[in-house]
């Protein structure tokens, strides 16, 4: 990885524990950072760009777990362009979840992998939500935001947004609500009342975008399907229905009971009433769960061969006029 081109110096900042896979603080931009492909963000310093380069740094630089990304190093420029931000990540070659499940220049994630995809998604929150001595509140949980190493290990990436969770006898932290349409908490953008809780409200979306390969939000979708959540409370996990939300690129190959299992888990995380939301720990140990049954069961057709078979809805697209 090279400097950038408008940068004649760069300091470059690492966290102690890295150092030894740098160059010296002062470098010309000519001379590679580190041996391995890495990935360069650029922050623009429009609105909150400069305070979500900070949160990155801060959080990231004393964070430690194998499923949040690694920030190798920073660097602050001011130039002729103006102020430069960037951060430079550990490169993952399997780009984001998003785009193995919305992209179809990419195969089809297999069902067993995505729940693993999910576990390690899990686990990363469940490090920042109760493994730290400060909880940290992740605030943008969503599919983009979820990287994938060589062996789609799951890796959280994007901590702009992230903000220390309520200390002491405080029940939220205020503030004003960002994230993104679709995946932020209700209650959260309503009153800016922030808890552990509202990322619980994002992790499940993500939960139904891994069961039916939709979008949270799909405009190109009819009108009454555009908005995930409300599309699939017409197939409730325990209905006949339900498997009519599922994600045809899996062919039918998952164990049905597990993916209503993981269906329930998705609805619990959207209780209307935060505090009715489980633990991300909790998240952990239902997935590791369905998991163990995908691997001992028999992935493969759900339907009978007796039955017959349902009309799948609508895969029509909305084809706006130029």
């Amino acid at each position: 990885m090279c400097c950038p081109r408008n940068f004649p110096m760069i300091r470059i900042m690492v966290p102690a524990s890295l150092m030894d896979r740098v160059a010296p603080p002062f470098i010309p931009m000519s001379i590679a950072v580190v041996e391995t492909p890495v990935r360069i963000r650029t922050i623009r310093l429009k609105l909150r760009g400069h305070k979500e380069w900070l949160a990155e740094v801060q959080f990231l630089g004393v964070v430690d777990h194998p499923n949040l990304v690694k920030l190798l190093g920073y660097c602050s420029a001011d130039g002729e362009r103006g102020i430069q931000r960037l951060l430079v990540y550990e490169y993952m070659p399997n780009k984001s979840l998003e785009a193995h499940l919305f992209g179809r220049a990419l195969p089809p994630i297999p069902w067993i992998t995505r729940l693993k995809i999910l576990l390690s998604a899990a686990e990363g929150l469940t490090y920042l939500h109760e493994g730290l001595e400060i909880q940290v509140i992740f605030r943008d949980f969503k599919s983009s935001n979820v990287l994938l190493d060589e062996n789609f290990n799951a890796k959280l990436s994007d901590f702009g947004l992230a903000r220390e969770g309520p200390q002491g006898d405080r029940s939220h932290v205020s503030t004003m609500p960002v994230g993104t349409y679709g995946y932020a908490a209700p209650e959260y953008v309503e009153t800016g009342h922030l808890k552990s809780n509202s990322d619980l409200w994002s992790f499940g979306v993500v939960l139904y975008e891994i069961l039916t390969g939709r979008r949270a939000i799909d405009k190109n979708l009819p009108q009454s399907e555009q908005k995930l959540i409300e599309w699939v409370k017409q197939f409730p996990a325990d209905s006949k229905r339900f498997r009519m939300i599922m994600d045809p690129r899996l062919n039918n190959q998952y164990p049905l009971d597990t993916a209503r299992k993981v269906a329930k888990l998705a609805e619990s995380c959207l209780r209307k009433n935060p505090d009715e939301r489980p633990p991300m720990s909790r998240i952990v140990d239902v997935l590791q769960e369905a998991i163990r049954e995908s691997e001992n069961g028999n992935i493969s057709e759900i339907r009978s061969p007796l039955a017959s078979p349902l009309p799948e809805p609508s895969t029509r697209r909305v084809v706006r006029a130029s």
